[in-house]
């Protein structure tokens, strides 16, 4: 948790509102991959991308 508020302290002080939309879609992917890598839908979402 030291690391989101870390984050969330540098895009406050820094103004770097625009890496907040970057870092939700990093996220996302990753967990989409994480969570298809060991079910029968792996396949189908592998061809998405």
């Amino acid at each position: 948790m030291e690391i989101i508020k870390d984050f969330y302290k540098m895009l406050k002080e820094r103004k770097k509102w625009w890496l907040v939309p970057v870092v939700i879609a990093l996220f996302l992917i990753g967990a989409l991959i994480f969570l298809s890598s060991g079910s029968a839908v792996a396949p189908f979402i592998y061809t998405l991308f």
